[in-house]
């Protein structure tokens, strides 16, 4: 009877350290070609990148589909099978048919994982799409007519109209401009189209693009003392980040705290000291340093980052993240 007694909290332990492994994986294309990751039918790079790495995978495979930037090269379905608590890595490219395939490169234990490399775009896997682009586009048409000859030339008209479709606010604006133009002696027509296009990136390890708004009714945040530059608009307050601290610290494992930071900073901004406070709560260097730089494009204070260093022990890890921040872009 002392043996059973013994036996079963061994292996509920045992069941739940299997059940906390988690999987990162790591998909790239041999020629620079850039692409989006579908995971069991989940969008899951806001953008389409060429070397992409989906982190805190719990389930032991998935339905995956490659979608191509460039629609002439199709698509890819495939379903993925590998090993649990690693970071797999997995590489797009032709077959000898001249087919685009998924193909299993490598796969080493995730504690032994390397941090995200130049380059490389890191998001948390999710079950929630990121959210559309928004697109602007501007369309010009001019038009300008000559009279007989020994007739009063006539004057030209310019048409100008604007849409802008914003589907993560909800802005829908449209403006029509009808101006005369001057008098002309030829005759032509010129039609313009612009499109650009806005994403707004949800989450990533390597130099992501983030970009932020203040909402209508909320005050502009003023740091005292600080006058340098802003990463974002408005800082979590006291109240909250003590929430989440405690939120973060009630998780005996270090990746889940890891996936709990992630999830609040990938949803709020952040003040440098408040970084540096939830970086101290993990005890792996790779983790502060993972954290830091996932946590920097979500940062108020940004002239206050070399506060983390602190944080560090090695000076590798304190040179690694600078050449992190120099390299981002917002």
């Amino acid at each position: 009877m002392k043996k059973i007694f013994i036996i079963v909290p061994f292996l509920f332990l045992t069941f739940q350290v299997f059940a906390q492994q988690k999987t990162n994986l790591i998909f790239f294309t041999e020629n620079g070609e850039r692409f989006t990751v579908i995971l069991n039918g989940i969008r899951q790079n806001p953008q389409a990148e060429t070397n992409v790495k989906v982190t805190d995978l719990v389930a032991p495979y998935y339905k995956a589909k490659i979608i191509f930037e460039d629609t002439k090269l199709g698509e890819i379905d495939k379903n993925l099978m590998y090993k649990q608590g690693t970071e797999t890595t997995f590489n797009i490219r032709k077959n000898n048919k001249g087919e685009y395939v998924i193909r299993w490169m490598n796969d080493v234990p995730i504690e032994e994982a390397r941090p995200a490399s130049t380059g490389q775009t890191v998001v948390v896997y999710t079950t929630t799409p990121p959210p559309p682009a928004a697109t602007i586009t501007q369309t010009q048409t001019t038009t300008t007519t000559v009279s007989s000859q020994g007739a009063p030339p006539s004057t030209g008209t310019v048409n100008m109209g604007v849409n802008i479709n914003d589907p993560n606010s909800g802005v829908n604006f449209n403006m029509n401009i009808n101006t005369p133009g001057a008098t002309t002696s030829s005759s032509s027509q010129t039609t313009t189209t612009y499109s650009t296009t806005t994403t707004t990136s949800g989450t990533t390890d390597a130099p992501p693009q983030h970009t932020h708004s203040i909402p209508p009714d909320q005050p502009v945040y003023i740091l005292p003392g600080y006058s340098g530059p802003t990463g974002c608009p408005y800082p979590m307050s006291p109240g909250d980040f003590t929430r989440v601290k405690q939120s973060i610290e009630s998780k005996k494992f270090e990746d889940s705290k890891l996936t709990i930071a992630k999830q609040v900073i990938n949803t709020n901004c952040l003040l440098s000291a408040q970084v540096k406070e939830i970086m101290m709560l993990f005890n792996f260097e790779d983790t502060r340093l993972e954290l830091a730089k996932y946590a920097y494009g979500y940062t108020y204070d940004i002239g206050n980052y070399y506060q983390l260093n602190d944080a560090f022990k090695f000076e590798s890890s304190i040179d690694e993240l600078n050449e992190y921040t120099s390299s981002f872009k917002r």
